[in-house]
Parts: C-alpha cells; sequence; structure tokens
C-alpha cells in the first residue's frame, strides 16, 4: 500500500507540475474516524462532481480510517488490525481520482492532497455549516450543489480548502433519503465522475484471478482465458449472464438493524429508485427510538435476513422475469465462516446452482485483502441479477453504478 501511495504521488506531480491547475480540496469528515468505505465512496464522488461542476481540480486523499494529525499505520476494528489508511486509487480510478476526463473535456483533473499542500501555501477555508446554512434542514443534493457551485464561482483564490473539521457537503442524511438525493441523478448519471468511474487495477486483478469461482464455462471460455478480459472491452462492467450477487451483512450490523427499526427508517437513496419493483415502506407504530415486536420482526427480515428467508427470497426472484437463467451465485458477505458454509450447504440443497461462492472463497494478495469490499462490490457491478441490503450504503454503491447503464434494468436490483 505505501508503494501504490509513493508512486501515486509521484505521477501526480509528474502530471501537474506543468499546469496551472484550479485546485479545490474536499476533506469535510469525508475521511473522518469510522466512516465505513461505502459512506465514504458515495460522498467522494458526488463531492468531485461538485468541483467539476465548479471547474475546479478536485483534491482526493487516502481512505482514511483513523484521521490523527500523526496516525499510526495500523487502526483497530472488532480486535483486528486494518490499515489506518489505503490509497484511494487502490480502489478505483477514473476521473475523481486522477484519472483522464473524455477526449474534449478542459476539466482540469483530480490531484491528490500532498500536490495541493506543495503549491497551495495560503489556501481560502471554508465552511460547509456556513455554506449550507442557508439551505434549511433538509436541503436536497441539487440545492446542495447549485448553492457550492456558486459559492466556489465566487471565490478568486485559486486554492480553496473545506475546513477538515467542517461536517461533509453533502452528508449521510442527504444521501440516506431518495426524497433529497435523487433530484441530482440525470445530471449526475450522465456525468464523467459516473460514465468514466472504474475500479483499480488492484481490484480488477484479483476479479480475474477469482472470475472462475463464480462463472460457468462457456464456449468462448473454452478457449480464451477470463484473465485480463476486462481490458480488451471497451466497456469492463457488461453484466455477467446468469451469475446472482447476495450482499449479505452479518456480525455487529444486527445491532445496527435494530437500531434502523428503532427510527422507522426508509431504504438508502439509491436503493429507493422509483423504477425499483422492491420498495419497504416502514410499518406504523414505531419511531422515535422505539417499535414494537412485530415491526422489529419485519426490518430484520430485510436487514439481517436468516439463511431460511434468504433462500426463500432467492426462490421468489430466481422465478421472475429478470431472473430467468440464472445459475451460479456469489454471496458478498462479513459473516464468520461457519455461518457462511451453512449457508452455502443450503443453496446447494436447492439444486438450482452450478456454482456458490462467497468473499470468504476469494484468493486475494495480502494488499488485496485490506480492499476486499471493492472487490465485492466490482463483482455485483457486473451481476446479471444483485440481491442487496436497502439500509446499506455499500449495495447503493453498486445499485447507483448499475443504474447508471443502458443495459440493465432496474428489475436487476433487488433487495430483501
Amino acid at each position: 500500500m505505501m508503494l501504490c501511495h509513493r508512486y501515486m504521488k509521484n505521477i501526480m506531480k509528474r502530471s501537474y507540475s506543468y499546469r496551472s491547475t484550479i485546485l479545490n480540496y474536499h476533506s469535510p469528515k469525508v475521511a473522518k474516524a469510522g466512516l465505513g468505505w461505502g459512506n465514504a465512496l458515495q460522498e467522494v464522488l458526488l463531492d468531485s462532481y461538485l468541483a467539476y461542476r465548479a471547474g475546479r481540480a478536485y483534491v482526493f486523499d487516502n481512505y482514511t480510517w483513523s484521521r490523527d494529525m500523526d496516525p499510526p499505520p495500523y487502526s483497530e476494528y472488532n480486535g483486528k488490525l486494518i490499515p489506518s489508511r489505503v490509497p484511494l486509487r487502490a480502489m478505483i480510478t477514473g476521473p475523481t481520482a486522477g484519472g483522464p476526463y473524455p477526449d474534449g473535456d478542459r476539466a482540469p483533473r483530480s490531484v491528490g492532497v500532498d500536490y495541493f499542500r506543495e503549491v497551495c501555501k495560503h489556501p481560502q477555508i471554508i465552511s460547509s455549516e456556513e455554506i449550507n446554512a442557508d439551505l434549511g434542514r433538509e436541503p436536497t443534493a441539487k440545492m446542495v450543489l447549485n448553492k457550492w457551485v456558486e459559492t466556489l464561482n465566487a471565490i478568486e483564490n485559486r486554492c480553496v480548502e473545506v475546513d477538515r473539521f467542517s461536517e461533509q457537503v453533502f452528508g449521510y442524511w442527504t444521501f440516506g433519503s431518495a426524497q433529497r438525493l435523487l433530484d441530482i441523478w440525470p445530471e449526475y448519471s450522465k456525468s464523467p465522475i459516473i460514465q468514466n468511474f472504474r475500479w483499480s487495477p488492484l481490484v480488477q486483478d484479483a476479479f480475474d484471478v477469482n472470475y472462475r469461482l463464480f462463472t460457468s464455462p462457456s464456449t468462448l471460455g473454452s478457449f480464451f482465458s477470463p484473465f485480463r478480459a476486462s481490458k480488451v472491452k471497451t466497456d469492463p462492467y457488461t453484466p455477467i449472464q446468469g451469475l446472482l450477487v447476495l450482499h449479505v451483512r452479518r456480525g455487529d450490523y444486527e445491532d445496527h438493524c435494530n437500531h434502523l427499526a428503532n427510527w422507522s427508517a426508509r431504504y438508502s437513496g439509491f436503493n429507493d429508485f422509483p423504477e425499483f419493483v422492491d420498495k419497504f415502506t416502514p410499518p406504523p407504530g414505531g419511531g422515535a427510538g422505539n417499535t414494537t415486536a412485530e415491526n422489529r420482526a419485519i426490518y430484520i427480515r430485510h436487514c439481517f435476513p436468516s439463511i431460511e428467508q434468504i433462500v426463500k427470497r432467492i426462490e421468489e426472484i430466481r422465478k421472475s422475469k429478470a431472473g430467468k437463467g440464472l445459475k451460479n451465485v456469489y454471496v458478498m458477505t462479513n459473516g464468520a465462516r461457519p455461518w457462511v458454509a451453512d449457508l452455502k450447504e443450503a443453496l446447494k440443497k436447492t439444486g438450482h446452482w452450478s456454482k456458490v461462492a462467497t468473499s470468504r472463497d476469494l484468493q486475494l494478495t495480502p494488499e488485496q485483502k485490506y480492499i476486499s469490499q471493492a472487490i465485492d462490490m466490482l463483482i455485483g457491478h457486473r451481476a446479471q441479477v444483485i440481491i442487496g441490503n436497502g439500509f446499506s450504503s455499500m449495495t447503493s454503491n453498486i445499485v447507483m453504478l448499475r443504474m447508471a447503464r443502458q443495459d440493465l434494468n432496474p428489475d436487476s436490483n433487488r433487495f430483501w
């Protein structure tokens, strides 16, 4: 990871040392301590779109778990050591992480924070709270975008930095509400930020190595290796026919699901497109920190389903029009190995699946181990059908990328 970080730092220097580039550094708690990858990614992508709309270069940082002044190389999570900082480009590329914009687009390319610090000795510091203060309690994403573009366009300083102690520009509550988030989708979905989004070579390499775990041999596959297949395609993310991907959260997520039930939460914004078949309306009788046993059971079924409920839901979707031809299953999960083994056995017993694989089956290098969530997301990105967790930001990022495609029916995005 450190070698990757140093390499990309040098690339940024060589690419931009000769240009007079307007820089814009968004660091408003995007990488604050404890913020998960799914939450960070959705904010980073939309922040980079904001910079693009304002005609400024977005400044990206590492995905950082511990935001101390001098963070240690490792942090502790659930009793295990994890890297405190992971280079963003270890997980994604594309315009957000310094990749090129399409030919003819003169937008300044994104740059790394180290380069920003070198060339911007006196940036203008702004506060997200101050800028968003005039927008009311529940502004939509488009309202926030327009306000920020107006503000940034009025600033003459080439270098602008959002106060590191400010809140996020768009924030958790915006991404959690379709009513607040989706008004920006028509323009956002067509932007280079989304259309030219790419997973990193490190993520793609893991996908290539593990390809046969969740795909069946084909006539073409018997003559040509699937390795590097994405690199010879104009579109590297075409759906894999026959592949069903499941997102099944375990561990401490049960506590989170109970918290969602207590507050009558809805599905996350990008999991609540009006075109989707599966809707979730919070049942009456809950909220304000408490709910009924009946309501809690409803939330658990959608948020933390049992093996029996998982198998039943899969059978329902397998019989749908979108589920026609499904023959392989891949399970994105953080579940304990014994539980995952029981789930695999239950799926195999149905007799419907040629292959059943999970996150626990992937062969990963030491570097890939720490970006395994991004690897799972790429597999979900390419599924014929995905059954996701409607309350999860990880699911919502996958669904967002799938909805930006023209060759995937909204019915291919389903939920528990």
